[in-house]
């Protein structure tokens, strides 16, 4: 070897321990202190539950550590989110964040005890997922009119759940109710599964919630779909009107799930759990059940990308919710 390779390689040997050595201590040998905490912020069966466990299995088989998933349901999702912005920044707590926690809350809530932005990292964009409007089958509508024209004419049935206040479930609701110019009662519930059984059961007149969570219900006929509440009809259901279609003209709204860390994690740490992010979303298995069969929009961005859909996200949905009229204590 010539000295001027050798020189080369010495200076490229030297580099790498000083990137090695100004990496901090927590990041140079992350995962493999301890299990990685997954941080689910609503009830075990829900779309955000599902997703925690198909990420928390797949990260853990990536990165040769345990990834454990928690569920902290509770305000929106807001318990969840607090407990993690408490966490230490060290890798080691990851938060499966939602359109809810990290855009409506916000403004939803008046004193919410984390702040979206500040106490968090953003790590990935995980999926948009298409929302849609569920009644009982036996309720006796077949359309988004006829559910309109039930709730002009009987008062008692003008009730609408939702997996938790502050959720995206809630706030379409409140938005249909401002649209159609009808008064509704909102029974918040702790998690999607919960909410559909008493709308499936005529406990509650209807709800909004993801597609995902409503299918097993769907295909066992305990509750009806009316509508959805994307721009465009959906592949799991082609037959299915949009909102705009089934008549509420400009009723447009699409969940989306996202990865967090808490503020100060490490930026190389964001930067692998994206990077495998983005592998594990592209893998045949995953394409199936969160894609094919669930319906869900896969993504897998960068922490910045998601950090710029963050920065439209709260300002549009604190819009909503002051035309709905929406708060929480």
């Amino acid at each position: 070897m010539n000295t001027q390779r050798r020189s080369a390689l010495a200076a490229l040997l030297a580099s790498a321990v000083l990137g090695t050595l100004a990496m901090p201590a927590s990041a140079a040998d992350w995962p493999a202190q301890k299990p990685i905490s997954y941080v689910v912020p609503f009830t075990v069966g829900g779309s955000t539950d599902v997703v925690g466990r198909v990420l928390a299995q797949k990260l853990g088989d990536r990165l040769h550590q345990n990834v454990i998933v928690e569920n902290k349901p509770g305000a929106a999702g807001g318990i969840g989110a607090t407990y993690v912005a408490k966490a230490p920044p060290d890798g080691y707590t990851l938060f499966g964040g939602t359109i809810s926690t990290h855009a409506i809350n916000a403004s939803l809530y008046k004193n919410l005890k984390y702040d979206p932005v500040k106490d968090f990292e953003p790590v990935s964009l995980i999926a948009y997922l298409p929302n849609v409007l569920l009644v009982d089958p036996n309720l006796g509508v077949n359309s988004v009119a006829d559910l309109i024209a039930l709730l002009k004419r009987d008062p008692n049935k003008r009730t609408f759940a939702s997996s938790g206040a502050g959720t995206s479930t809630h706030l379409a609701g409140e938005l249909f109710s401002s649209m159609i110019g009808v008064p509704l009662t909102h029974v918040p519930y702790k998690g999607t599964p919960p909410a559909m059984v008493d709308v499936s059961s005529g406990a509650v007149t209807f709800m909004f919630d993801q597609m995902t969570a409503a299918l097993p219900l769907l295909q066992t006929g305990k509750l009806k779909l009316l509508a959805v509440t994307t721009k465009d009809r959906i592949s799991l259901a082609p037959e299915v009107p949009t909102m705009q279609e089934a008549g509420v003209p400009g009723f447009q709204m699409a969940s989306w799930q996202a990865v967090y860390a808490p503020k100060g994690t490490p930026k190389p740490i964001l930067d692998k759990l994206a990077a495998e992010i983005a592998l594990i979303l592209k893998e045949p298995d995953v394409q199936e059940k969160l894609g094919k069969t669930m319906g869900m929009e896969l993504v897998g961005s960068t922490p910045d990308e998601l950090r710029a859909l963050m920065a439209t996200e709260i300002p549009r949905w604190a819009e909503v919710v002051k035309k709905s009229g929406a708060t929480v204590e």
